[in-house]
């Protein structure tokens, strides 16, 4: 009886080991999904999931050009087919795992806006930390703007902070700087844009998210400050989105330079909201 106990014992002192060892194993393999965090984006803001070397992703974003409220349109929401039968703001990214820890890409908006970036995951959420944490860099090109600067990039400098709970939510807080965010309007002398991004993604099914973001900003903030709200479905490797934001921005500068506004027949400004969607695939 006694020697069955003591293999009972180290049976199980085996088997707990070897969960603990599979669990922190999972926890440095990027290649083993999160459910908290299925994707590298929220809707336009980031997350702080992390490529595996040599890993790669392609990412589409789409937003129609109709606003869902548009009191000069000729015909109503429905006969619009919800904005569908109008054009559309479209981004193209892929971004690659080259380092550990380490992914760059290049995002490619259709009004002629190009965004490289990097991020740097130097915090890994476990035991040792409560959190995750990325540097992020990034510098966005346009052919328009201001006739008074002869540059017309800008450099971006910020930092993710996310928190999973269980497997099923994660939290994120994102301070980003961005400068000569000042594209189009030189009485202002303000030129840089430091926004804070707030976001949450909620698996509310085994394969269903909800999931919303907000970038309030402090100086050279015009329009409305970037939002939206969307419902996602993942399928393997590829995630879904369809979301409602306020703006088309897709790269930091555009979301620097915040969402539209328009007149309503009664006098009034309002902000205008879209139906949009995204589109990711991993490959790894």
């Amino acid at each position: 009886m006694k020697n069955t106990r003591i293999l009972s014992a180290l049976i199980f002192s085996l088997l707990a080991a070897t969960a603990a060892y599979a669990q922190n194993a999972d926890e440095g393999d990027d290649r083993v999904l999160k459910l908290a965090e299925p994707d590298f984006s929220l809707i336009s803001l980031p997350t702080s999931l992390r490529l595996p070397v040599k890993g790669s992703a392609f990412r589409v974003t789409h937003r129609f050009t109709r606003p869902l409220s548009c009191d000069l349109c000729p015909n109503s929401l429905a006969a619009d087919a919800f904005g569908m039968d109008f054009g559309a703001r479209i981004g193209l990214e892929y971004r690659y795992g080259i380092l550990p820890n380490t992914e760059i890409g290049v995002h490619r908006a259709s009004d002629k806006t190009i965004e490289l970036f990097g991020q740097y995951g130097f915090l890994r959420q476990g035991k040792g930390s409560p959190v995750e944490a990325s540097a992020l860099l990034a510098i966005d090109w346009s052919d328009v703007g201001r006739s008074d600067t002869d540059s017309q990039s800008q450099p971006v400098l910020g930092a993710i902070v996310s928190r999973r709970i269980a497997e099923r939510a994660a939290l994120y807080i994102q301070p980003i700087w961005i400068h000569n965010a000042n594209l189009y309007d030189s009485s202002t002398p303000d030129h840089d844009t430091f926004v804070t991004g707030f976001g949450a993604r909620v698996r509310v099914l085994d394969t269903v998210y909800l999931v919303g973001e907000y970038a309030p900003r402090a100086g050279y903030a015009p329009g409305a400050n970037h939002g939206g709200f969307g419902i996602e479905k993942r399928a393997g490797g590829h995630v879904f989105q369809l979301n409602f934001t306020d703006s088309f921005a897709s790269t930091f500068g555009q979301i620097a330079r915040g969402g539209t506004r328009s007149t309503r027949v009664n006098g009034t400004e309002g902000t205008d909201w879209y139906l949009g969607f995204n589109l990711t695939r991993k490959f790894y």
